[in-house]
């Protein structure tokens, strides 16, 4: 099968390296700037599905497609929680190979951690975990989704209308002042009990995650910058 792929790719005008197994495969990963990894799900250990979460976990992040021959609900969500960009079961027509490698090279190697991270600050989207260093911490479901929201878009300025449309929905008919209540409650829960003040707020704008947090009680930069709300 592997033999098959690369010669149908090779056709295709793509110069390909062939790894045997997983382990062959991480270490060419590691070696290699590769423009998209073709990793079948089923291939001596560790399988593909760990190759995918090890990659990821060590930093790199060339676009990766699983192949397998197994089509349940569950493998594709195992796959894509690994940290693969795509997912195609066997048998497959080579033209839709083709396709999805065309769009996942025109991506190009962006980052996209499985794991978020601001700071000692972490977030699992597949377990649902928060933690502050070593310490747990539980979120609301909303809680959880504000701050995950703001993880993907750290150091960026959000608005109360981005922050709405993205966590809640276009039909909340609510009031904006929503946002501010569920960002001090995450300020309670994240900020506050470690002495920290990560969570900004951008007066007349919105509010800012930041990557490198600072104690609570540290200068807040320019007279009418940001402060902590």
């Amino acid at each position: 099968m592997a033999s098959l792929v690369r010669r149908g790719l090779e056709r295709e005008g793509y110069a390909v390296d062939l790894a045997a197994d997983g382990d062959e495969g991480l270490w060419a990963a590691r070696e290699y700037e590769f423009d998209a990894i073709v990793l079948d799900a089923m291939i001596p250990g560790p399988d593909g599905f760990e190759v995918c979460r090890t990659l990821r976990a060590e930093g790199l992040w060339p676009p990766v497609l699983i192949l397998t021959a197994r089509d349940s609900v569950e493998d594709r969500v195992r796959g894509l929680d690994a940290g693969a960009d795509d997912y195609l079961t066997k048998p497959f027509a080579f033209e839709e190979l083709f396709a999805r490698l065309r769009a996942l090279t025109r991506r190009g190697p962006v980052e996209r951690p499985v794991v978020l991270r601001a700071d000692n600050l972490t977030l699992d989207p597949v377990s649902h975990v928060v933690r502050r260093g070593d310490e747990r911490i539980a979120l609301s479901a909303k809680e959880f989704a504000l701050l995950e929201f703001l993880m993907r878009h750290v150091d960026e300025v959000l608005s109360r209308t981005r922050i709405l449309e993205h966590v809640w929905d276009f039909a909340y008919d609510g009031g904006s002042n929503v946002v501010d209540v569920y960002v001090r409650y995450l300020r309670e829960k994240i900020d506050r009990p470690f002495g920290r003040a990560d969570l900004e707020t951008v007066r007349g704008v919105g509010y800012r995650l930041r990557s490198e947090g600072e104690p609570e009680s540290a200068p807040s930069g320019r007279p009418g910058d940001l402060r902590p709300a």
